[in-house]
């Protein structure tokens, strides 16, 4: 079979995105059982300009600087409305409501300038089962001209029942009260709404009561790429041109929350995390290479 290329004019609007995932949630009688295997589908999206208005305010959402190259994380905002496109089709394996954000690795070649056309394209790859659910990437890679400047592999999780389910849990880990933190870190829907406003993820899981309580959360959670691009924040201007960054999401941060930021210089990079204050668990972990 032929992969099937869809090809764009401008990323899709993530308003019509998120109506096609929730009606993709209802179960249709007549339309069989979802497909076990992935479509082979990519999406591309070719000459993209960077509005520098929608920068500032993703800037302006992270706390990360405006200046004249791209933050590390913010070509996720932009292809993430193309993994979108894949994720809501009916033939995908699962429905895209109320999928969590898992991992994300981003290896950038070198910083990208604000007034460079951008290429880009997505495909998804890898469906795989997990004790909690399916996993699935979503792979997108940025060319300027023939250049591959920043690649990403987004791993989501749709929890289900899988054959790996049902076995025996690992104990938990003791909790206990973290070290000192660099800093502490109020989060609150105010900052949560304004870049679900700047990042077009408008999944009711960060925005409403009503909407996180449908997926199991007392509150509405801060978006995983929100924390993974505020807590780069505390060492901007220290990320080098070439870097790998590897995040892995635990427990989400219920709105409104404070968490404690830890960045601490290795070998070769920084290790980052935001942990619980009294308890200890991490909401993230990562690592800059």
């Amino acid at each position: 079979m032929m992969t099937q290329m869809i090809m764009l004019t401008e990323p899709p609007k993530n308003s019509s995105l998120f109506v096609k995932a929730a009606l993709g949630a209802v179960p249709v009688p007549l339309l069989s059982q979802r497909k076990s295997s992935l479509p082979d589908r990519v999406v591309r999206l070719d000459g993209y300009r960077v509005d520098p208005d929608h920068l500032a305010a993703y800037c302006r959402a992270t706390g990360l600087r405006f200046g004249d190259s791209l933050p590390l994380t913010y070509p996720f905002v932009l292809s993430f409305p193309l993994a979108m496109r894949l994720v809501v089709a009916r033939d995908f394996p699962f429905v895209a409501v109320g999928a969590v954000h898992a991992e994300n690795r981003i290896e950038r070649s070198r910083e990208i300038s604000v007034s460079e056309p951008l290429d880009f394209e997505t495909h998804i790859e890898n469906l795989r089962e997990h004790p909690k659910g399916l996993l699935v990437d979503a792979v997108t890679e940025v060319s300027v001209g023939r250049e591959l400047v920043w690649r990403q592999v987004t791993t989501f999780l749709h929890q289900q029942w899988t054959s790996l389910s049902g076995g025996p849990k690992p104990e938990p880990k003791p909790e206990e009260v973290p070290p000192p933190p660099m800093r502490a870190l109020r989060v609150d829907q105010k900052m949560i709404n304004r870049y679900a406003s700047a990042s077009g993820d408008h999944n009711p899981i960060h925005t409403s009561t009503l909407g996180a309580k449908a997926f199991g959360f007392a509150k509405p959670i801060a978006h995983g790429m929100w924390s993974a691009a505020n807590i780069l924040g505390n060492i901007e201007g220290r990320i080098p041109e070439k870097a790998t960054y590897a995040v892995k999401f635990g427990k989400p941060i219920l709105l409104p929350s404070t968490v404690n930021v830890y960045a601490d210089q290795v070998d070769g990079g920084w290790e980052l995390s935001l942990l619980h204050p009294k308890k200890g668990y991490p909401h993230l972990t990562a690592t800059l290479r």
